[in-house]
């Protein structure tokens, strides 16, 4: 199993991931996908943030 570690830029990035991954679990993957796409937002980071959920990191309390 690939356990590479993923670390996002700043807090920012941390809240558009955490806000899109909300956005899909309450509408859908489109509208996560856009939203994500209007921040602009690595085309890689988001298809692990949207198609593979087992690779995301743990949300953090704060």
């Amino acid at each position: 199993m690939d356990e590479t570690t993923y670390e996002r830029r700043d807090v920012r990035s941390r809240d558009i991931v955490d806000h899109a991954i909300s956005v899909q679990e309450t509408h859908n993957t489109m509208s996560a996908l856009e939203y994500m796409k209007s921040h602009d937002v690595a085309a890689e980071v988001i298809e692990r943030v949207l198609l593979g959920p087992d690779r995301r990191r743990a949300i953090e309390a704060y």
